[in-house]
């Protein structure tokens, strides 16, 4: 079939009028109306780094009654302009996986299950076990010198921490005497 280009304006102006006719006779306000409420209107918008990488792109987090509704590519943030990868735009899975853990999970040396504890009780077992480590290899002096350090701890950081986190953690880990410290930056 050919078409001159008289005809194809004729077709095209015929396929235009139709379709103008076709909404005249119907109120779309309601429906627009309606499409313009958006799930996230009354949530919070807080923004945060995606978990995943050492690229550190920027997420915003959208929360209503203290439940994540939505994420998505903070638009405004420098590394990746509102674009996420794959892993990143399925983030708000982390949220609402239902075997994600919610309660920390403990097992005894030798022991063969777990057991859920209370925060505080976590918290102050890994303080314990740090500071018996540490006292267990605390070096005071080498050769007549003091040198304060104890070379039986390590300290790993990472990508998701900013500068001022990672100066804290350093400046604690220097306090107990760590000097195995290590970093993974932007690789």
């Amino acid at each position: 079939m050919e078409i001159s280009r008289r005809d194809f304006f004729k077709y095209s102006g015929a396929t235009l009028a139709a379709l103008m006719a076709a909404d005249l006779g119907f109120d779309t306000t309601p429906a627009k109306a309606q499409a313009n409420e958006l799930k996230i209107k009354f949530a919070r918008a807080t923004p945060s780094i995606c978990p995943y990488c050492s690229v550190g792109c920027g997420i915003l987090v959208h929360a209503r009654d203290g439940k994540v509704i939505n994420t998505e590519g903070d638009s405004d943030h420098p590394i990746n302009h509102g674009s996420l990868c794959s892993k990143g735009a399925a983030v708000f899975e982390v949220a609402h996986n239902p075997r994600r853990l919610t309660r920390p999970l403990y097992r005894a040396p030798g022991g063969d299950r777990w057991e859920e504890k209370d925060w505080d009780w976590v918290l102050d077992r890994i303080a314990t076990n740090v500071k018996k480590t540490r006292d267990a290899g605390f070096i005071e002096s080498e050769k007549g010198l003091p040198v304060n350090r104890a070379e039986n701890i390590a300290c790993l950081g990472g990508a998701a921490l900013d500068n001022e986190e990672c100066y804290l953690l350093y400046k604690e880990m220097r306090s107990l005497g760590i000097v195995y410290l290590e970093h993974q930056a932007r690789v």
